[in-house]
């Protein structure tokens, strides 16, 4: 198993950065769109589709919406603000499960939540790509989620005690939340440093810390319970050695919009 994901990594590792930092305008979005594609083909397993033909269809409907919104930049902000809405509902549906699956367990209801996991991901990506500074935005929000899963994970193994959500994902733990955060604020820290940002700065830098690593967690829970609830452990075999594309991008669904929007808010390139 190891051997398999170090070599699907490494083949995927070049493509992977080429496309996020070498690719400009269309191109990007079309990569990104790609990578969207398949995660809804993924997601409309979790929703209860097994058949191969709507599987696809549910697919190509993703695809066409990205092409949609990329032809109405201005529809980017409103998605972006309901994402945001859609991921504080998330956090209530992943405390409350199993009792929260009566509210999704129709079929039409969860490709709908694939869509609003899924498209603000692809636009939140669009818009930090065109913001200054915009590879680096990227690199950033990824080197986040990456910290918070390792720092979750060494901190989990060594202290974890206390379930974080026992019902969707028995091996989280609070303490590996707190490891993950730790880690992050950390490197928040020396980026801050480094950079000299004003104490305003770096305390909003910090406190937008927080807030991404803990939706970048509900992003995890929630395609954990939604696995959980299809009765599957992976949301595919794509990538052999990591299963599929969602395992992979779980947490960035999330963290992603929200950090879009927390630019946004806090001026960037626009002073």
């Amino acid at each position: 198993m190891l051997k398999q994901r170090i070599i699907t990594a490494l083949l995927l590792l070049p493509i992977a950065l080429g496309g996020f930092f070498l690719l400009e305008g269309l191109q990007f979005a079309l990569f990104i769109g790609a990578v969207i594609t398949l995660g809804a083909w993924e997601w409309a397993r979790l929703a209860g589709f097994d058949g191969q033909p709507q599987r696809c269809l549910f697919a190509a409907l993703a695809a066409l919406l990205c092409a949609g919104l990329f032809l109405n930049p201005g529809l980017a902000w409103p998605l972006l603000g309901l994402a945001i809405a859609w991921w504080l509902v998330a956090t209530l549906l992943v405390l409350s499960y199993p009792r929260s699956s009566q509210l999704w367990a129709a079929r039409p209801v969860r490709l709908l939540i694939g869509l609003l996991v899924l498209l603000p991901a692809w636009q939140g990506l669009v818009v930090l790509k065109q913001m200054p500074q915009g590879n680096g935005l990227i690199l950033a929000v990824m080197v986040l989620v990456w910290a918070a899963d390792i720092g979750a994970y060494f901190a989990g193994r060594a202290f974890g005690k206390r379930k974080l959500a026992p019902q969707v994902s028995p091996g989280k733990s609070w303490e590996g939340v707190f490891g993950g955060m730790l880690l992050c604020l950390l490197l928040a820290t020396a980026l801050g440093l480094y950079q000299h940002w004003p104490l305003g700065q770096l305390t909003g830098a910090l406190l937008g810390t927080v807030v991404l690593v803990l939706i970048s967690v509900v992003g995890d829970l929630n395609e954990s319970m939604f696995k959980r609830q299809a009765g599957v452990k992976d949301s595919s075999n794509l990538l052999p050695g990591h299963g599929g594309i969602l395992d992979r991008i779980d947490s960035l669904t999330a963290a992603i919009p929200l950090f879009a929007v927390l630019l946004w808010l806090a001026g960037w390139g626009t002073r």
